[in-house]
């Protein structure tokens, strides 16, 4: 029996070795100065609005003239709108209203999409901010942000001097000869006096975390124009978009821009509201 202190001795020593070895192994891992991984935090918004039940019906009722003379069935119809087919509606949802009106058609879409980062180190807001300037530099609001200033050129200027300095694309504010493309609120049709009104597409104040204004005039067929007015903001990790756009019944009319801007931006700021809520 003189081998057993022998043994308990050797026991010893193996157990205090391997408390040695872990110790060691944590001293290692919380040596200071280490490297630390830090998860960027969530979006401040988990779910988003129920889309065709974000506009209120007042505000349908004024943006689609027209849809309150039809019977009561098909007013109900149209303004309940047409959800947007989306695999995820966690992650993005829309709808879509339209009227038909004696002497213009009016089209109405809103679009929510809720940003998610699967990226630890980058936030939910950042990758939504990222998304949101993309958005902006394709709109190529360059060049049409300043306020238009009294004309410099002598009326008997020729058209060839204006042209290049518009947009090709039918964007308002573009200077070529149309008065339908004009930057200034007195040569809009439907606009009244105010001739210094800024309505060309540009960067927008007070809605959202930042916000921008696009209006695009194009012909539709062969005569027609139609007028779309797009409004887009970000509210931290929520990019929404606004729509609205017309199409006269008319080939000579022109649709009214001031009126377009201001009835899309209104919107846009009830949906912000919607969205705090």
């Amino acid at each position: 029996m003189a081998y057993v202190p022998g043994v308990a001795l050797l026991a010893a020593l193996a157990v205090g070795c391997s408390a040695g070895s872990d110790g060691s192994a944590s001293d290692a891992d919380s040596k200071p100065g280490g490297p630390t991984v830090t998860t960027a935090p969530p979006g401040k918004y988990r779910t988003l609005p129920a889309p065709c039940r974000a506009v209120p019906g007042s505000t349908l009722k004024d943006l689609l003239p027209g849809v309150a003379e039809l019977p009561q069935q098909q007013q109900e119809k149209a303004f309940r709108g047409s959800p947007t087919v989306t695999y995820d509606t966690d992650r993005k949802v829309g709808c879509s209203w339209k009227s038909d009106a004696p002497d213009s058609t009016r089209n109405l879409s809103i679009d929510f999409e809720r940003v998610v980062s699967y990226d630890p180190a980058v936030s939910d807001d950042d990758r939504a901010r990222t998304l949101y300037a993309k958005k902006e530099t394709a709109a190529d609001l360059s060049g049409v942000t300043t306020p238009p200033g009294p004309p410099e050129k002598p009326a008997d200027s020729t058209a060839g001097e204006e042209t290049g300095t518009g947009q090709p694309d039918g964007r308002q504010g573009s200077a070529g000869p149309s008065p339908s493309a004009s930057g200034t609120a007195s040569e809009t049709p439907g606009a009244p006096g105010g001739g210094s009104e800024d309505l060309r597409p540009r960067v927008l104040d007070g809605l959202g975390d930042a916000a921008f204004l696009d209006d695009l005039l194009t012909r539709a067929g062969s005569t027609a124009q139609h007028r779309t007015v797009s409004v887009v903001f970000r509210t931290s990790n929520v990019i929404v978009t606004v729509r609205y756009g017309e199409q006269p019944a008319l080939v000579t009319k022109v649709p009214d821009s001031k009126e377009l801007q201001e009835k899309a931006q209104a919107l846009a700021r009830k949906l912000a509201e919607v969205i705090s809520e």
